[in-house]
């Protein structure tokens, strides 16, 4: 009978319907479902379930492909716009500096829109005054450069070839040289820029235009170093500055960097407090901080290039004038302008230069060459050091691939904007990483020092 009551008793169903065991363990109250307690993992609930079962929803997949939509729509609209854009750049870039002297015109009662207005019209009409000034000499030197500059180009071949192992240095074997010299790139015949020689018909089914040297003439050079460095800089010049194949773009570039500048000048608060609405209440003093010290780097850097232009400028031209060196006037111009490209424009700069010194001999050619170093070397560790107070310290190898990237992409806007688009990001990566997150102490009383 017992046993009948045992078997009886294990046939029964557990009461597991009605509540939990009692060996299992408990949710405490308030718990959130799909936990037991102890922090043991229990059942998932009835959502997580379904979400896993089901996946991604329509919804989901309907805000993730809106998402990447306006994503590449927002790539598109800059790419197609990036001259606008970096020319905007620039007007905002020049409407900090502008600000800081209408603020300083405020302390004579000048109101401050006033104050930017007067400021930008005073340095074009500045500017037209001094162009006006020089623009007779500068006309006449610049067709001296013009006609001049090839010459020296030849010369400078003409010293190369007297001397076969520095050519081969600089333009490779004398053997590929002439093979590419010789052989044609195209049909008709091609005659040498030096020296004696025939051209040969084309001939059907042969080679078109083989130039032949007769007796007595030298290998033919069809090529010279002057036709290359020719075809070399229309080439870059077409893709640098193919806005400056418009007047009317040209016009309108430095328009509108003139307007940005007016206005951002009048009131940079208005831009900035728009900008603070862009980010969570709790991040805009960070934040703010952020923008204020980024628009300080940038504005100092700006007046220091704009001194060092002209200061270079004056130096280059005086110390050409010292050496004899023709359309010394123009090339300081020159020198002072391409100042504005740090690193890359004084190597621009020097190579007209060098060029105009190795009409009258090799040594003058070298000594305006050491000329440009020193120039450029006394700028580097006394003149910038002096005005920037080491605002913006930039590692050199950064600046040049920088400046190598943005002149591939975006031609000679991108070269003008490198340096202080690297310094608009490398100041937030400073002060929000190495400084807030890594916590570096160096860093934090470097930003002090500069702040005082």
């Amino acid at each position: 009978m017992d046993e009948v009551t045992g078997s009886a008793a294990r046939a029964t169903p557990a009461p597991a319907l009605a509540g939990p065991s009692a060996g299992a363990p408990q949710p405490t109250p308030g718990s959130p479902p799909g936990r037991a307690r102890g922090g043991l993992p229990g059942p998932p609930a009835g959502g997580e379930r379904r979400d896993r079962l089901h996946g991604w929803r329509s919804r989901d997949v309907l805000r993730a492909t809106a998402l990447v939509t306006g994503y590449l729509l927002g790539l598109t609209v800059l790419w197609v716009a990036r001259e606008l854009f970096l020319t905007a750049f620039l007007g905002v870039l020049f409407g900090l500096a502008v600000g800081a002297g209408a603020a300083q015109l405020t302390r004579l009662r000048i109101p401050r829109g006033l104050g930017a207005a007067l400021i930008v019209f005073g340095f074009v009409a500045a500017l037209y005054g001094i162009g006006a000034t020089i623009a007779p000499t500068l006309q006449e030197q610049g067709v001296l450069l013009r006609t001049r500059v090839p010459e020296a180009v030849d010369r400078i071949q003409g010293w190369l070839n007297a001397r076969p192992g520095f050519a081969s240095l600089l333009l490779g074997p004398r053997e590929d040289r002439q093979a590419r010299n010789t052989l044609p790139s195209g049909p008709g015949p091609r005659l040498p820029s030096g020296g004696a020689g025939r051209a040969v018909p084309a001939v059907p089914g042969g080679t078109a235009g083989v130039v032949v040297p007769t007796a007595g003439s030298a290998s033919p050079q069809i090529s010279t170093i002057g036709q290359r460095v020719t075809a070399e800089l229309g080439g870059a010049t077409r893709y640098l500055f193919p806005f400056l194949s418009s007047t009317v773009t040209v016009a309108a570039g430095i328009f509108l960097i003139l307007v940005l500048a007016i206005y951002v000048g009048a009131d940079p608060h208005l831009y900035h407090s728009g900008l603070m609405h862009l980010f969570p209440h709790g991040a805009r003093d960070t934040a703010g901080a952020v923008l204020t010290r980024v628009a300080t780097v940038l504005r100092k850097w700006l007046v220091t290039q704009l001194l060092a232009m002209v200061l270079i400028g004056v130096v280059s031209t005086i110390t050409l004038s010292l050496l004899h060196v023709k359309a010394a006037l123009a090339l300081g111009l020159i020198a002072g302008l391409l100042e504005f490209v740090p690193t890359l424009g004084p190597i621009m700069a020097a190579i007209p230069a060098i060029a105009m010194g190795f009409l009258d001999s090799p040594e003058k050619a070298v000594s305006v060459a050491l000329a440009y170093l020193v120039i450029q070397q006394l700028e580097g560790h006394l003149l910038i050091p002096m005005l920037m107070k080491e605002g913006m310290d930039l590692p050199p190898a950064l600046t040049i691939v920088t400046q190598g990237v943005m002149a591939l992409l975006f031609g000679f806007l991108g070269l003008m904007v490198a340096v202080p688009l690297l310094a608009a990001v490398i100041v937030p990566v400073k002060l929000l990483y190495v400084q807030g997150v890594l916590g570096d102490a160096a860093y934090e009383d470097e930003v002090d020092a500069e702040a005082s």
